[in-house]
């Protein structure tokens, strides 16, 4: 999608502060982080939000939560953090492109 500023970040387009990269997913830091660590995960693929997921998103749903964990501990999060899908205007969400959100250190606020 031309005008998706997480799909000119997943071409390279527009630099980022990488966590990880596979042929399938990016996961970077956040700009407006509201802890310590405060990384996001998307598919490559455009994808506007959680409600648009359908069978054929099965496989990259399930890989981005299978890395939210190991690249949380990557990131220092050895104590936990917080995992957050934003779905819709309604459910916070500001960016039309799937990412979940990954919040932890001392103190995360609420997004």
């Amino acid at each position: 999608m031309s005008d998706c500023i997480f799909c000119k970040i997943a071409a390279g387009e527009i630099p980022c502060r990488k966590v990880y990269e596979d042929d399938d997913v990016l996961a970077f830091h956040d700009i407006h982080p509201v802890a310590p660590v405060h990384f996001m995960i998307i598919p490559k693929a455009h994808v506007a939000s959680l409600a648009e997921c359908g069978e054929d998103h099965r496989d990259v749903l399930g890989k981005i939560l299978l890395l939210a964990p190991k690249l949380a501990v990557e990131q220092g999060l050895t104590d936990g953090f917080r995992t957050v899908i934003n779905t819709g205007r309604g459910g916070g969400q500001e960016v039309f492109h799937l990412h979940v959100h990954i919040i932890g250190g001392a103190g995360p606020r609420p997004l």
